[in-house]
């Protein structure tokens, strides 16, 4: 099992002024470690839950774009973004850019969005849920045309019409950036899994409850003729752990899961700065979990 961290918070002791310096450096230790994932939270304000609405965040893609420049091994991408924060041609062109820019190691992390309070302090739409999903749908057939070499023409949909599909220069992953879907819904998540993804995002809750959402992503695999082992399987991880920094606590918390064809635990520690949680507690855990069988 691999090992990656999603940055989730910006509230550096330094402020704004530190955070450029503390990504940077959280790119250097990211590598050090062997971590196969780095990822960033899309949003445009803190989730309430993390803290407060008002605490520091940042862009996401620009954000990415900077640990791009900063690394070179580390597959970057967004955990997750929400469709509703830009249209789906504008999002294909950034993803493409990140991978072409970062020699192919982009993810487009995508899923229904959620946040109606950014939504609303911002004056974004926030459709409601039924209608989100139908363009997150559209939103991934808009990118997969995209990124087709042999298609630019036009896409005619419920919510969304291009005139023309063209994006160059193409991206260099092969065959196209790697998308995730993130979230565990059983009716329709894990059906766009099944049909469109390379990989889903799973939050760990018991290793009971991951495997009945596998089950039911093998479901939908059978019913889209999709091979369920060719999609790859990751969870975000937050438990007390990453704040006590118990690597034994840990161990014994993902051990469950490591049966389940599980490729990538991804950590989420909710700390301003992450180089030294990488250091301290990611690079250990990167040896504690290729041991595990």
């Amino acid at each position: 099992m691999r090992v990656g961290v999603h940055i989730n918070r910006f509230d550096h002791p330094g402020g704004g002024p530190a955070l450029g310096v503390e990504l940077a450096a959280a790119g250097d230790a990211a590598e050090a470690a062997g971590l196969s994932w780095l990822s960033v939270m899309d949003h445009y304000f803190q989730m309430e839950f993390n803290d407060r609405a008002e605490d520091p965040m940042l862009e996401a893609y620009t954000t990415l774009g900077y640990l791009a420049a900063r690394t070179s091994t580390v597959r970057l991408g967004a955990l997750v973004t929400g469709v509703t924060y830009r249209h789906p041609g504008l999002l294909a062109k950034i993803a493409t850019t990140l991978d072409i820019l970062s020699g192919g190691r982009a993810a487009l992390g995508i899923g229904a969005a959620w946040y109606d309070r950014e939504h609303a302090g911002l004056g974004v739409p926030f459709p409601p849920v039924a209608e989100r999903f139908e363009r997150l749908e559209e939103t991934l057939r808009i990118c997969l045309q995209m990124w087709d070499p042999e298609e630019n023409g036009p896409f005619e949909g419920k919510h969304y019409r291009l005139a023309e599909t063209l994006s160059v220069p193409a991206p260099v992953s092969d065959p196209r950036p790697e998308i995730m879907i993130g979230g565990g819904g059983e009716k329709k998540t894990l059906r766009l899994v099944a049909r469109y993804a390379d990989a889903c995002n799973l939050f760990t809750t018991t290793p009971e409850e991951i495997a009945h959402k596998l089950d039911v992503l093998r479901g939908h695999c059978d019913t889209e003729g999709r091979d369920y082992d060719a999609i790859r399987k990751t969870v975000l991880y937050s438990g007390d752990p990453l704040t006590t920094g118990d690597l034994d606590a840990f161990t014994q918390d993902i051990t469950g899961y490591t049966k389940l064809g599980i490729d990538t635990v991804i950590l989420s520690p909710r700390t301003g700065e992450p180089a030294a949680f990488i250091e301290r507690f990611a690079a250990p855990a990167v040896q504690r979990l290729a041991g595990l069988d």
